[in-house]
């Protein structure tokens, strides 16, 4: 039966690697986690003179390097100068050359956001007029190419290792105390340890080249290891390789000393084993948390120690279904109906401490229900839950073969003894045989070996076990592949943070799509005056054509209360956008005629709701000026 089972297996096991392989290379460049949600100057303003400087705003604080922000102007030449400097919040600024030439400016971004992930892009202004420029921003991404899969496939490895290890030694230590001196799930615990090792000096090595250049020459540079140590991803990775070696000396104790300790003796020590395996636990299940979704944004000071608690949970049942794998599969001593009916217990637990966790998780990083199926991480979440909800019900299955298969080996258990005092009596008469002695010893152990393939074989035609064999087996092939959407879902930038990026663009850029929707037609101002005098009433009205960023044509009209052009010495416009302190900017029309003034190519900078300031003279001590806001994309 284990022959024609175990080819199954490992084909089982291939192909859920594979499928875990494909969602990770899908995933493509790590999301951003920090989006930009404004700039000074705008995308794709006109501004008619040249900045002192470039502003980024993103939706969380991000990390920057002497090149995190850059301003190319249109042959490519970098005009930036100095180090890129906060302004406050969670806006970054760069000096950029005065007198900078009319033309098309590039402005490209690559820092890397408060949860540790790198953040990419890039964007154009115009000083003067639009031109052509030379800079090509279409290959700029953060964490993408080489670096980037070899990155997530690290931290895929580096989940499975945890969940592996966390999971294999509680399910020794609080369920099945006599695997401890089983060599498959000495080995199995080992392994998971060894893959969260590898995997964290590998995440330690590409971090620099990751949230940097992306290339894999630079995976080596001492430099930027140098600079990743001084990161809190760095720390956190560091960090993680410390509890790492308190978490070898567990092991060696777990499998060493506890294994050949007295049933009293054996108590005290579970004790202090189950304290110091906790802490090192939380502590191992703390590196991610202090680094990344959890330890920035809404709530981080209960967000933190929440993940860190949701983390231990999906160790504990995942890891713990693993280690049941491998007893019912790979180990030839039976496992007692207690130790899986403990386990099915600590699994109930687990569920239900995840979902709590998961439930308050769900909230912090989506806010919204809408952002369950309008933004990607709500998406990939949806998935996840559903492979949860599987999980689930697939262990509601094993819970049923569970308590079938519990006579079957309380019988087993029963025979055990019994068969054992027969050897030993085999085994005692032949020592008292003097010469015969050596022979008896012999047939004893042949006698053993043989009883002790027959009880596999008995044990592995159960019905009952092999029930619980698929079923478990089942269940462990759906947690690979929830580890690889949870993986990729680590990678997505939050949907709360999504949406909170699309409603500021919004706003932002609100006037610049009314003007879009409105076509190219004129914005037209009535305003009434009065200057005082005698005969200083009228109104006055202010086109503006197309009325939106960039070079306008303005004309202004001036009439008498019966609608007759009004003859007046002088009148003056000043544009203001007040929400973003700019002007006024003074425009003296030229006289056209009576009563009629223009002024071509006026450049608005930036779209909003600016105020037009109209200043009417009708005599040489009488005037008044009027105002009224327009929406000028």
């Amino acid at each position: 039966m284990t022959q024609t089972i175990t080819p199954r297996v490992r084909t089982l096991v291939l192909l859920l690697l594979a499928a875990c392989g494909l969602l990770l290379t899908t995933a493509g460049p790590a999301s951003a986690h920090a989006a930009l949600t404004g700039s000074d100057p705008q995308q794709g303003v006109v501004v008619d003179k040249a900045p002192d400087q470039v502003s980024l705003t993103f939706s969380e604080q991000v990390a920057l390097s002497n090149d995190s922000l850059r301003v190319l102007d249109p042959k490519g030449k970098a005009v930036q100068q100095g180090k890129p400097f906060e302004v406050g919040g969670t806006t970054y600024g760069i000096k950029v050359h005065s007198g900078l030439p009319d033309g098309t400016y590039t402005v490209t971004y690559q820092v890397v956001s408060a949860d540790s992930h790198p953040v990419a892009g890039a964007y154009t202004f115009s000083v003067g007029a639009p031109s052509t420029t030379s800079v090509s921003v279409s290959g700029d991404t953060a964490g993408g190419g080489v670096v980037g899969w070899l990155y997530g496939f690290g931290r895929y490895m580096s989940y499975a290792g945890f969940i592996v290890l966390v999971g294999g030694a509680a399910f020794v230590l609080g369920c099945w105390q006599r695997g401890a001196g089983v060599k498959p799930m000495q080995r199995l615990v080992v392994g998971g340890w060894l893959t969260l090792t590898s995997a964290t000096l590998l995440l330690l090595l590409l971090r620099g080249s990751y949230t940097g250049s992306g290339k894999v020459g630079d995976v080596f540079d001492l430099d930027l290891l140098g600079n990743v140590l001084q990161t809190k991803a760095g720390a956190a990775l560091v960090s993680r390789l410390l509890l790492l070696a308190a978490a070898a000396l567990f092991i060696s104790v777990l499998f060493g000393a506890y294994d050949k300790r007295e049933d009293e003796e054996k108590r005290d020590l579970t004790f202090g084993l189950a304290i110091g395996g906790t802490v090192v636990a939380a502590g191992l299940a703390a590196s991610w948390a202090m680094a990344e979704h959890a330890s920035v944004g809404l709530q981080a000071g209960i967000a933190m120690p929440v993940d860190v608690v949701h983390l231990l949970a999906v160790a504990t049942w995942l890891g713990g279904l693993t280690a049941l794998l491998v007893a019912l599969y790979r180990s030839d001593a039976p496992i007692e109906s207690a130790a899986v009916r403990r386990f099915s217990q600590v699994a109930f637990g687990s569920v239900v401490a995840l979902v709590a966790t998961g439930v308050y998780q769900s909230w912090r990083q989506l806010g919204s229900w809408s952002a369950f199926t309008g933004t990607r991480y709500g998406q990939l979440l949806l998935v996840k839950i559903g492979l949860v909800a599987l999980l689930v019900g697939i262990a509601f299955i094993s819970r049923r073969w569970t308590a079938q298969l519990a006579d079957t080996l309380v019988r087993q258990n029963k025979r055990a003894p019994q068969k054992e005092r027969v050897a030993a009596s085999a085994s005692g008469s032949g020592k008292s045989k003097g010469g015969g002695s050596k022979r008896a010893a012999q047939l004893a152990r042949q006698q053993a070996a043989m009883d002790t393939a027959r009880q596999k074989r008995t044990r592995d035609a159960d019905p009952n076990r092999f029930g619980l064999r698929r079923s478990v087996l089942a269940e462990a092939g759906v947690a690979v592949v929830l580890l690889a959407v949870t993986t990729v879902l680590t990678q997505t930038e939050p949907g709360r943070t999504e949406e909170d990026a699309k409603a500021a663009k919004a706003a932002s850029s609100s006037s610049s799509s009314s003007s879009a929707s409105a076509g190219s037609g004129a914005v037209t101002l009535d305003m009434s005056f009065d200057t005082g005098g005698t005969d200083g009433k009228g109104v006055v009205t202010v086109d503006f054509d197309p009325a939106r960023v960039g070079g306008n044509e303005m004309h202004v009209y001036v009439q008498r209360p019966n609608g007759r052009a009004f003859d007046i010495p002088e009148v003056k416009v000043a544009l203001t956008l007040e929400a973003k302190k700019i002007g006024p900017l003074a425009i003296t029309p030229d006289r056209i005629t009576t009563g009629h003034w223009s002024a071509s190519n006026v450049q608005i900078p930036m779209a909003g709701d600016w105020k037009v300031a109209v200043t009417v003279r009708t005599s040489d001590i009488d005037q008044t000026t009027v105002s009224k806001n327009a929406q000028i994309g």
